[in-house]
């Protein structure tokens, strides 16, 4: 029963947001506010009608119904209770509802949080979320519906795929999507600017924090994909630039870009075209995320991989969305006029240069992705496009942008003395180079990866900390004033700090990691690096839901217990499908990584270990990153909301 509801529940939001579509975008063209007032309260019940559509299906999860076909192909009764919860996005059709789900979430809250923004413009974005929404409901309740019944139900189901079955992957697809699906609001922000025909210094104010609010949940969801990529799939890496791993990085720098960009458009009213295409694309590359991921058109370990008619309507979406908004850009791109001037030597200018490192290098990833099926298709040849080349093609981009980010965050806006600029920055430049100076003595060989990433991060976390102490004066009481400074100012501070971290992390790890692969006899010691490892035995164990083989291993160092590790072998008899649980001694600056493999035929196992230096510090970073995200966002809510009361007075705004 609560199945048929929750399916009756979708055709309703369904035929609610084709209401919220059509009736405010009609209302504010006609400047009739009865209805665009239709907009708020048709958002939120579209959203309630959502979340018990998927509440119900996840209730189907929960109770293993497997009269629900789709409970029968990704669920099992003796499967834990957290990913049965979890199997309910663990699958295309389950994770499409929480697509249009969040869809209608980001919806209602713009219509309970934007008071503040002028009647003929929320009703506008508002209705360009609703268009968003009606497509995906469409495609979900026409081709892909999650609540078909089987006409006779099995005892048991088939399972979830064993490598969805883990907490990192419980928590990553949600906060993935919620930053994913987030930039459609941006996307509705910049399209019904172009449908109303003005970008302003309050436009610039009402789009910040929704952007923000998804770049800090598409930050969470890549560093959480990237650390279940690290300790579950054994092969010790935590980035491997497969194409669903692009897939939500090029998003992220755009809207890292895009983040910057609406900076200008709020203080100088400046960069006003660029900001609303940034808007456009970072949403598009959303969309073309989510069809990479279920078309099939690219092998991953992380795709759906459904039949290529999905991906063709997805496509489809992808084509009407972003195509549609281009055309408008292009009719309409002449009207943005930018206001503000400002010369080569400025903040302006930084943060230009910041957005065309971005942008540059997410295309760069975007071509890197797609080529190989670009050349299959147009010269009919087998190409393999792989880590080699984005290793080598972005981390120029990256190291640019690392060097210019403390210049740019205290440069002058309209007009500045880069002199002046550097010379604040004295001290953080010579600690840097002392540091990769120590760096380079210290190191074993002679490689400039480790020594660069060290002089990289001191240069950014140094800058970051001259940025705040440059903010609060030279009079008495610097102290105090700096911990009264504004929650964004700090924000920015964390952000790029933990941009540096990470960064540091990336290229200390790469560059200073030690591998040892060998076939270790049972109580026969082996020496990696400074440790002494010894594998006491392999022991065979049961799970809730599989078999297991699991060794020990003693590490010790210099006669001293270490830790004793237990790796894993699991094989999950209903899915039939072996995984890889490596063993991680976790430590502040390093972690010791043991993968048992296969017996040998001569006796022994293979046993592959990692000495990898600042592990945890890359989603340390990463947590850093997402932090100065939320310490900014949290300021930000009480300046809108200031912006707005100011703005209130002067009505609706002309076309």
């Amino acid at each position: 029963m609560i199945t048929e509801l929750g399916h009756f529940a979708l055709i309703l939001a369904f035929m609610i947001a084709i209401i919220q579509m059509v009736v405010p975008l009609i209302g504010a063209h006609k400047r009739w506010p009865g209805w665009m007032a239709v907009a708020e309260p048709a958002a939120q019940a579209q959203f309630l009608f959502t979340a018990f559509s998927f509440g119900a299906l996840m209730w189907a999860f929960v109770t293993s119904d497997f009269s629900l076909q789709l409970v029968t192909l990704n669920s099992h009764s003796a499967k834990p209770m957290l990913y049965k919860i979890s199997g309910t996005w663990g699958n295309h059709e389950g994770s499409m509802l929480l697509w249009v789900l969040i869809v209608s979430l980001f919806g209602a809250a713009a219509s309970v949080f934007g008071d503040g923004l002028p009647p003929t413009l929320k009703a506008r974005v508002l209705a360009v979320q609703a268009a968003i929404g009606v497509a995906f409901f469409g495609f979900i309740l026409f081709t892909s519906n999650p609540f078909l019944r089987l006409v006779n139900p099995p005892f048991d189901g088939q399972d979830l795929n064993p490598l969805l079955q883990d907490p990192g992957l419980a928590f990553h697809p949600p906060f993935l999507y919620l930053g994913y699906v987030g930039l459609s609001m941006a996307f509705s922000f910049a399209v019904a600017a172009l449908i109303e025909g003005r970008v302003d210094a309050a436009w610039g104010r009402w789009v910040r924090p929704w952007t923000l609010a998804a770049w800090i949940f598409l930050t969470i969801g890549i560093a959480l994909g990237s650390w279940w990529a690290y300790y579950e799939l054994g092969w010790g890496g935590f980035w491997f630039w497969d194409p669903v791993e692009n897939a939500s990085f090029m998003p992220w720098l755009l809207s890292a870009a895009l983040l910057h960009s609406a900076i200008v458009v709020e203080k100088r009213e400046s960069l006003k075209s660029w900001t609303i295409l940034l808007a456009i694309l970072a949403f598009g590359f959303s969309l073309i995320g989510t069809f990479i991921v279920r078309s099939g058109l690219l092998t991953s370990v992380h795709a759906f991989a459904n039949d290529p008619e999905r991906g063709v309507v997805i496509l489809m979406i992808l084509a009407v969305f972003t195509g549609g908004a281009l055309m408008l850009f292009a009719l309409r791109a002449q009207a943005l006029e930018a206001r503000g001037v400002f010369s080569m030597v400025s903040r302006e200018s930084g943060l230009v240069a910041n957005n065309l490192l971005l942008a540059v290098s997410c295309f760069v990833i975007f071509v890197g992705t797609l080529w190989p099926v670009v050349a299959e298709m147009a010269f009919d040849r087998k190409l393999s496009v792989g880590a080699p080349f984005f290793n080598a093609a972005f981390p120029p981009f990256a190291v640019a942008l690392g060097v210019l980010m403390p210049v740019g965050a205290l440069l002058p806006w309209k007009r500045a003395r880069l002199g002046r600029t550097l010379w604040s920055l004295r001290y953080a430049a010579a600690l840097a180079v002392a540091l990769a100076g120590l760096a380079w003595a210290m190191q074993g060989d002679h490689s400039l990866l480790g020594p660069i990433g060290v002089l990289l991060g001191a240069w950014i976390l140094s800058g970051s900390v001259v940025d705040l102490w440059t903010r609060v004066g030279r009079r008495s009481g610097r102290l105090e004033r700096l911990l009264r400074l504004p929650r964004a100012d700090w924000g920015k501070a964390v952000a790029h700090g933990g941009f540096g971290v990470t960064l540091f992390a990336i290229a200390g790890l790469t560059a200073w990691q030690q591998e040892d692969i060998r076939v270790a006899e049972i109580d026969v010691p082996y020496q990696v690096g400074p440790y002494q490892l010894v594998l006491t035995g392999v022991e065979d164990g049961q799970g809730p839901n599989y078999f297991s083989s699991m060794g020990v291993v003693e590490v010790s160092r210099n006669g001293q217990s270490v830790a004793t590790l237990r790796p894993e072998k699991r094989v999950y008899p209903v899915a039939q499908m072996p995984t890889t649980e490596a063993a991680i001694d976790f430590r502040f600056t390093r972690d010791l990584y043991v993968v048992l493999g296969d017996p040998q035929e001569g006796g022994g196992f293979t046993i592959r270990t990692y000495i990898k230096p600042f592990a945890n510090w890359i989603w340390g970073g990463c947590l850093l990153m997402a932090l100065g995200g939320a310490l900014s966002l949290s300021d930000r809510r009480f300046r809108v909301a200031a912006g707005a009361r100011k703005a209130r007075p002067q009505g609706v705004p002309a076309e």
